[in-house]
Parts: structure tokens; sequence; C-alpha cells
């Protein structure tokens, strides 16, 4: 059976991680890949109520382990219901964000610890890793202005939650995002997200070619 690919986008807020999904997405369905866009927290109907639990309300509003566990929830019910069935099925799939980002968020920013958020990932999802993980890095506070920027120009309810977290909070996190692709680089990339868009795009678009061996 055809087993597709898993992409997965990581970084701080205001990366600009959903738009570049969306460009990547195109870019591969033009070259006859079949694809699927998904995000997490999220992604099924019961990862998507965790969702709001999470990205809404006051930023103390739950402890480290708390959000920990009700990500690792999230991420269990969108591994079994739709990440692992389409990878099966030959179907690639792209995520914003995915496990990288408990490391990150929970395990580096709001030190619990990377062993501790690795064990409860195995348990909530196996072994399952990504073929590639994008980074995309930019200053802590062009970020926070860019998802500040976002947040005004919506219609729905604000999911801010993380953004209101501190300074130290958002370089804490930023250094755990490049900690872990120091540490995994033949599955991380880190892409310098404070260039234009179109330009992160293609740098995007060189690094999948490259990494997965498209012949395109």
């Amino acid at each position: 059976m055809p087993v597709g690919k898993f992409i997965t986008f990581e970084g701080g807020e205001g990366g600009g991680k959903s738009t570049q999904v969306e460009l990547l997405c195109a870019a591969l369905i033009k070259h006859g890949i079949d694809v699927r866009a998904t995000r997490e927290p999220g992604g099924t109907a019961g990862a998507e109520e965790i969702r709001n639990l999470l990205v809404s309300g006051a930023p103390g509003r739950w402890l480290p382990a708390t959000e920990a566990l009700l990500h690792s929830a999230a991420r269990h019910e969108h591994v079994s219901n739709l990440i692992r069935p389409n990878l099966e099925s030959g179907q690639w799939v792209i995520s914003d964000r995915f496990a990288d980002s408990t490391i990150a968020y929970q395990g580096y920013a709001q030190a619990l610890g990377r062993n501790c958020i690795e064990q409860l990932t195995r348990f909530a999802i196996g072994e399952i890793k990504p073929d590639l993980t994008l980074i995309l890095d930019l200053p802590p506070e062009i970020g926070l202005e860019r998802a500040k920027a976002r947040g005004q120009g919506g219609a729905g309810p604000a999911e801010d939650r993380y953004e209101q977290m501190g300074a130290e909070f958002h370089q804490a996190l930023r250094d755990g995002f490049l900690e872990i692709a120091k540490r995994e680089p033949g599955r991380c990339t880190v892409i310098d997200a404070s260039a234009p868009k179109v330009l992160v795009a293609a740098a995007i678009w060189k690094t999948v070619c490259e990494r997965l061996e498209l012949k395109i």
C-alpha cells in the first residue's frame, strides 16, 4: 500500500504558517500530488472542541501539565481519525503544527521538560513522525505584531491566549523551536519567516523538493 508524505509547519506566533500551508498545498496539487491540509490543535471534530479550550481565555487558564494533556488528547484524535488513515491511503498530509509545538510551548517555554512531553507524545500517538518539519522562524516581537494585526482583522472569537503570554515566554518558545531543529537536522529545516511571503514560499518549495526528492 502506498504511503503519503507527512509535512508539518512549526514556529512561534505570527510566523505565517497558515498562509504557507495553503501555498504549499496549491503548489503540490498543481504538480499532481493529492494533499490534505489540517491543523493543530484541531483537525477533527473532537480535536477542534479541545482547541477551543486551549486557544481562548486568560493566559493562566490552565496549568502547563493540563495544557500538555489537552494537546495530546487532541493529537490522539487527530492522528487516529485523520492523519494516519490519509497517509496510509497514499495522500500527503500537511499540518499547521504538530508534536513539536507541545515540546516547544509546554516542554521548553512552560518548563515541563522535553522528556516529559516526549513520553506523553509516544503514549498519545505512538511513533508517527513527520517526514519533514519546516520551522518558520522570526524574532518574537515581529511575530506578535503580525499576530495582533491578524487578530484585529478577524471576524470570529479571538484565539489569542498564547499571544497574551509575556516576552520571556515567547523568547523561550523561539529558542525551543531552534533547539528542536538543532537536535533533528535530518527532519527539520529552519526558514526565515521575516522575509516577504513570496520568498518564504520559494524557500519552502525548494526545501520540500530537495528533502523529499520530488522529481518535478
